[in-house]
């Protein structure tokens, strides 16, 4: 028998304001990116992370897929942290997949709120529990199956197979091991903090040991710098995000309006590491990483340091990746922060 390669999978990562279409080749021991298409979606298409219009979302998918010129049909895409629950339960390690399976199918109603019927259910085996070789820890995960079904519907429409759907955090729990390529003396027990600052969420996912241990989304984004831009120089909500992308405002801009948002960041950012420090086991992180369309507003990156006392980088998974012909090496670079979602989704091709 030969060794059939297994088929490579599109990376979807449907956000808030655009759908991003990443493809990724190996290129030896590393990854190469053949195909990267960002494709802005219409207004209120998608409304904190929920499909509100599904053909939109769906033509939209077409557009990515014909700009990128890919030939590939099976995508991965990703569900908001808010859309799942995730319970970590133990199970026997003697079970087999099959029993484990029939058995977390008998008790899964214990632990979600939700009647069977109405929801998509998975697990992975995490490995042996702490301090007891007879038992192992199982990942639940559950959603109500209309989210995955208007994901899925999109893609369809799209023309894509719906392969994989992941949850969001872990998809940034996957692709945060590129994040720390360049960072002197890293060590996998080392902790890193990824706050993806989006267009209206914000979430906060740490990794150590390459795997989650906390995770937290909220209501804040570019979004606010937008509507303060829109209030303060009297201009339509996408000429203001127009400016503010290309540049072009008034002098008192940067002063006034842009250095107080950036104060804001990193207010949110302090404060959603006091959540994870409440929560547990640790009081402090070894790195901060930005992610998100506000990690690229100039300086974001100094000024969390120097107000947080902790080591911040912009996120760029891509950093030691080859780029085909076809990708623009400034314009990943400008995106590579909002792109994480999308790096760790088209990374499940390698899986």
């Amino acid at each position: 028998m030969l060794n059939r390669k297994k088929p490579a999978i599109l990376g979807l990562d449907i956000s808030s304001t655009s759908v991003k279409l990443l493809e990724l080749a190996q290129d030896g021991d590393n990854y190469r990116v053949q195909s990267l298409v960002i494709e802005p979606l219409p207004d209120n298409a998608v409304a904190e992370k929920n499909i509100q219009d599904v053909e939109a979302v769906g033509e939209t998918i077409q557009k990515a897929v014909k700009r990128s010129g890919t030939k590939i049909k099976q995508a991965a895409v990703a569900v908001a942290g808010s859309a799942v629950i995730t319970k970590i339960i133990t199970m026997p390690a003697s079970l087999s997949e099959s029993e484990l399976e029939d058995q977390i199918q008998i008790e899964a109603d214990q632990y979600i709120p939700y009647p069977l019927e109405e929801i998509n259910l998975d697990f992975e085996v995490m490995g042996p529990t702490k301090n007891n070789a007879e038992t192992v820890d199982v990942l639940l995960a559950a959603s109500r199956s209309e989210n995955i079904e208007l994901r899925a519907d999109a893609l369809s429409l799209g023309g894509l197979v719906p392969k994989i759907v992941d949850v969001e955090a872990y998809t940034v729990e996957h692709s945060s091991a590129l994040l720390t390529n360049d960072v002197t003396d890293w060590d996998e027990n080392k902790i890193i903090a990824v706050i993806d600052i989006g267009a209206t969420m914000t979430s906060l996912n740490v990794v150590e040991n390459n795997q989650l241990i906390y995770t937290r989304e909220q209501s804040f984004g570019g979004k606010q710098l937008t509507e303060e831009i829109m209030r303060r120089y009297g201009l339509a909500y996408e000429e203001a995000g127009r400016l503010k992308k290309e540049g072009g405002l008034p002098d008192n801009y940067i002063p006034e309006v842009l250095e107080p948002f950036k104060e804001t960041i990193a207010q949110q950012v302090s404060r959603f590491l006091q959540f994870f420090y409440t929560a547990g086991q640790h009081n402090s992180v070894d790195l901060i990483a930005l992610a998100g369309g506000c990690a690229s507003i100039p300086g974001i990156d100094e000024l969390v340091e120097s107000q947080l006392d902790t080591p911040t980088v912009i996120a760029n998974p891509f950093a030691k990746m080859s780029l085909s012909s076809k990708v623009n090496p400034q314009a990943l670079s400008k995106d590579a922060p909002s792109l994480m979602i999308a790096c760790g989704l088209a990374m499940r091709s390698f899986d």
